[in-house]
């Protein structure tokens, strides 16, 4: 018999096969390197465990970090030997937010190393600079922080531990972020290791604006006052007689600040008035499972969102808390436990006309060229109340700064919508100082939250250091 022949059409087929298979292997790589540049360089290139970053330091002379107007924050000089330090000009007065690159990384040299070791030039000007032996130029990073108006937070917070955090309710820029205790980042590898010794009570390494966790006082009762306008269509009649404190049934005996009797209260006076009674009356009468959906809304056991180092924020209230429980979280006490930057969105939104905005410390990325590589829009988290309750909520927050606890803001040049808030901590005997609040009122550019850790002295409450700061934005 003789051999069997080969089918020319199956032969095709075989090769089709083939072909398709390379041609698949092949699409899939391409999606592949297109998802890694676009999704994951950047976070593979951030990890400190990737040992691509040394490869990259030995390529590129790191980009610099500027403020809003030009001003360096962060650079890398070099000098006649061709040894690179890595400069801070303002040192301490940016430590947090800036961070340091020497004996690690942190802030925004953590955040933005990516763009600040990326080389800019085209191939054949890599291919030239890789024959001589010279280096590539960093990217810069143009951030939205303001040198005066952080000059004006690190002075007014002092050495008092707490934090400054301000931005521009519609757009999500921070325009300053202060922590205390701070550090000089010039000095990082020398003192670093003693950093790491002290306790987290002192830690200089902690960004209490973002890292920070804290009872939020009676700055949550802007969610309670939400809450039970969602919930009471007809809201604007709220009356309450305060004697003081309350005893209601199930539950502990709620007191006013200092005992205080306020008599004969409106929503907007019981509000202005801080009224531990009224709200702690109203949080115990809301449904608490709308209550927990409205607070989840604002994010609280939720991620922020941001491309920098946070805290989550943490809200423990459900439908089977205790009475007594329902009655301390609605006046911000219990277990809610909040960061400045979370407050500082949450009192932004009602700036920003119910919409709550991103923060974000980047404007725009530009290379060697003077190319901006990045430019970073504003980005909306969504909706978080109607106009109506926006402008509810901002007059009483006006009214706090007018004849309520917001004495600081007394006469005041430009009309402050605020609030602020006591929180006590520990065995009770202690509290921290907090304010949040945004001005002009009635036309918002900037949004500020300041908290003053127990023990705070030099200073009546964070309200003064929030008008230091509002003094210098607004020209005062």
């Amino acid at each position: 018999m003789g051999k069997k022949k080969t089918n020319k059409t199956d032969k095709n087929k075989e090769t089709n096969r083939i072909s398709y298979a390379f041609m698949l292997v092949f699409g899939i790589m391409i999606v592949y390197i297109v998802v890694f540049n676009a999704f994951l360089a950047k976070n593979i290139l951030n990890n400190p465990y990737n040992s691509l970053i040394d490869s990259h330091i030995d390529d590129v002379i790191r980009g610099d970090i500027l403020a809003n107007d030009g001003t360096v924050l962060a650079t890398t000089k070099i000098d006649a030997a061709g040894n690179e330090t890595r400069e801070y000009p303002l040192g301490s007065v940016f430590s947090h937010v800036v961070g340091f690159n020497n004996n690690g990384r942190s802030g925004l040299e953590l955040s933005q190393n990516y763009y600040l070791l990326s080389k800019a030039e085209n191939i054949f000007t890599q291919i030239n600079d890789d024959i001589e032996g010279t280096k590539y130029q960093g990217d810069d990073v143009y951030t939205t922080l303001d040198v005066d108006l952080q000059k004006a937070a690190v002075e007014s917070l002092g050495t008092n531990k707490g934090a400054v955090i301000a931005m521009d309710p519609t757009t999500g820029k921070i325009l300053c972020m202060a922590s205390y205790p701070n550090f000089d980042p010039n000095s990082a590898v020398e003192d670093y290791s003693t950093w790491l010794t002290y306790d987290s009570e002192d830690s200089v390494l902690v960004n209490r604006a973002t890292q920070g966790l804290y009872p939020p006082g009676s700055t949550f009762k802007i969610l309670t006052l939400l809450a039970y306008m969602e919930q009471n269509s007809d809201y604007e009649d709220f009356s309450f007689s305060c004697s003081g404190g309350v005893n209601i049934t199930g539950g502990t005996r709620i007191n006013c600040a200092g005992n205080t009797a306020h008599g004969y209260e409106t929503l907007v006076t019981a509000f202005a008035n801080s009224c531990n009674s009224a709200f702690a009356t109203m949080g115990v009468s809301l449904s608490r499972t709308e209550y927990v959906s409205l607070v989840s809304r604002f994010l609280f056991n939720e991620s922020l969102g941001v491309d920098f180092t946070y805290n989550q924020s943490s809200f423990k209230l459900n439908e089977n808390s205790s009475v007594s429980a329902v009655e301390e979280t609605a006046i911000g006490q219990g277990e809610t436990m909040i960061s400045p930057l979370h407050n500082l969105m949450i009192v932004s939104s009602v700036a920003n006309k119910g919409v709550m905005v991103k923060p974000k410390l980047v404007d725009k990325v530009v290379d060697s060229n003077g190319n901006t590589v990045v430019p970073y829009t504003t980005e909306n988290l969504g909706t978080m109340m109607s106009q109506t309750q926006v402008n509810y909520i901002t007059k009483c927050m006006e009214q706090v700064c007018k004849t309520g606890t917001g004495t600081a803001f007394r006469n005041y040049d430009v009309s402050v919508a605020g609030k602020t808030g006591s929180a006590q901590y520990g065995d009770g005997s202690d509290y921290h100082s907090w304010f949040v609040g945004f001005a002009p009122a009635n036309n918002p550019k900037i949004a500020i939250c300041v908290v003053l850790e127990g023990g705070y002295k030099g200073v009546a409450s964070a309200q003064y250091v929030a008008r230091d700061v509002l003094d210098e934005y607004f020209g005062y």
